[in-house]
């Protein structure tokens, strides 16, 4: 508007000079491209305008001699140009520096000209109209800025006024702290018992419990070393509260390392926690209580039932005359039910015994084939009795190891029973056993009705059975549990792999084989 305002004075005027035509057409130029800003907005191109009013008026400069020249207020378009074009992205008056610094280059190039063409006389009135026309734009660029920065500016401030009421109306206290645990800035609501301006004038180890300072002191360094740190502790006015804090560090150009702090109320927390160790620690006692009770009332069981199953021996063999066929029967009944449930009470009393911990192993060195070999005699009648190949594999040599014998004898015997059990007439049952470095394997496979995936985690819990309730009927599950507790006891793992219709392996490994000094491995030269 001003190049084309002092186009129209010069020509009332009198007319111009094609040079000065030349020098404001030139100086037009860069206005009219001015216009793609309205369509798209770019940084590129708001430099590539700068770039072309620079070089404009250095051209109309040129033609015109200047500030000697007719139209001297052109050099100042430059910098009017470099007002307007200002954006913050490309920081704080930066363009308008590069106007102002830019002034010279026209000025130059009119010194040049004037030298190489001589000075004529120029008219007043259109160098007075072009400054004058030159200054009103500068002076509107400025004002343009100016609106635009006051605009953000008043959007800035409505942007923090509202972060700021976000912040203030959150659940829990969020802090600046300066790396002595001083208050800087607070918003948010605290917890109770919590003096935000305590905070500020004492900082935060001051407030705090002095048994509970050592632990907030730690999470004070943990936050200013990078780690995110929590705390709970007591405020130093209100012992029977608890706070949780949440350090994180907070790094700022120039302004050294902070923490950002965020409070909350732990009182409830620090209650339920305190009621569910109380509630853990009275259930540990009544477990503890309900298997001293199944010892001794296994133990008092016992005795009794071991004198049923004699005399139901005794009449069954007719060792004091015969009895008629019904009552035979009968005895028959007693004998094997009274069998049943005695190794039922010896599962629970030891089972009792390893959840008390008074169950202790015996050991010494034997040769695990010994205690292996009688469990495979024990159930050897009943395998023949039902039809099933018993087929144990055992080492041609000694196999020594350092073991309770008797709870060998029992895990090998709960787990050839269990194979028989579930294994039908015509089937077969393989144990073997062997020595693979420190570890004694043992291993019972069968070819029964297998396990479900979905009851493997469950096998090996006391009273956790598999399959259907005509399966359940046959056992109490306490063989299988009995043998993981007495594999852990020596230290040992008992795994188990099935599959439904196809039949189980169970192994456990137990390292009790001794290593020699020549089987140790050499250590490596320091």
């Amino acid at each position: 508007m001003a190049v084309g305002l002092t186009a129209l004075v010069a020509e009332s005027a009198g007319g111009l000079p094609g040079e000065v035509l030349a020098a404001l057409l030139i100086m037009a130029l860069p206005g009219l491209c001015g216009v793609a800003l309205v369509v798209r907005e770019s940084l590129g191109l708001r430099f590539a305008l700068m770039a072309a009013w620079l070089l404009a008026s250095v051209a109309a400069a040129g033609l015109t001699g200047g500030a000697t020249g007719a139209v001297p207020g052109l050099m100042l378009m430059p910098l009017a140009a470099g007002v307007a074009l200002d954006h913050p992205r490309i920081g704080d008056g930066r363009l308008t520096y590069v106007g102002l610094a830019a002034l010279a280059l026209p000025l130059v190039s009119g010194l040049i000209s004037a030298l190489l063409n001589g000075t004529g006389a120029q008219p007043p009135v259109l160098a007075t109209v072009s400054g004058l026309l030159s200054l009103a734009a500068t002076a509107g660029a400025v004002r343009l800025t100016w609106n635009r920065r006051r605009l953000r500016l008043t959007v800035a401030e409505a942007d923090s006024r509202r972060i700021e009421a976000l912040l203030n109306a959150q659940p829990g206290l969020t802090l600046l702290l300066d790396p002595a645990g001083r208050a800087r800035a607070a918003w948010g609501a605290p917890p109770p018992s919590l003096s935000v301006q305590a905070l500020f004038d004492d900082g935060l180890i001051a407030t705090v419990h002095a048994p509970d300072r050592p632990a907030v002191g730690a999470a004070l360094r943990r936050a200013l070393a990078g780690q995110t740190a929590e705390i709970l502790f007591s405020p130093r006015v209100a012992l029977d509260r608890r706070v949780v804090m949440i350090l994180r560090r907070f790094d700022q150009d120039g302004d050294g390392p902070r923490l950002i702090a965020q409070a909350f109320d732990g009182t409830a927390q620090f209650a339920r926690e305190l009621g569910l160790e109380s509630a853990r620690v009275e259930a540990e006692a009544q477990s503890a209580g309900k298997t001293r009770f199944l010892a001794n009332m296994s133990h008092e069981l016992r005795t009794p039932l071991n004198a049923v199953i004699g005399f139901a021996d005794i009449m069954r063999q007719g060792l004091f005359g015969p009895m008629p066929d019904r009552y035979a029967g009968y005895a028959d009944s007693i004998h094997q039910a009274g069998g049943h449930l005695l190794d039922l009470i010896n599962d629970v009393l030891d089972l009792s015994k390893i959840e008390a911990e008074r169950y202790e192993l015996s050991l010494e060195s034997l040769d695990a084939r010994d205690p292996v070999s009688a469990a495979v005699a024990l159930v050897r009648v009943q395998a023949d009795e039902k039809g099933v190949n018993l087929a144990p594999v055992l080492p041609s040599l000694p196999l020594t190891v350092q073991a309770d014998a008797r709870a060998l004898t029992q895990m090998a015997l709960n787990l050839l029973s269990n194979a028989l059990k579930f294994t039908p007439a015509g089937g077969s049952v393989t144990l073997s056993l062997d020595g693979v470095g420190p570890y004694l394997e043992l291993v019972v496979s069968d070819t029964g009705v297998g396990i479900a995936p979905e009851d493997l985690q469950r096998i090996g819990r006391p009273f956790e059975q598999a399959g259907n309730s005509d399966q359940k009927a046959r056992g109490t599950g306490l063989g299988l549990s009995l043998v993981r507790s007495l594999t852990e006891l020596h230290g040992g793992r008992m795994t188990i792999d099935s599959t439904l219709g196809e039949g189980t392996a169970v192994m456990i490994r137990l390292p009790v084989i001794p290593v020699t000094p020549a089987e140790t491995p050499p250590k490596a030269d320091a």
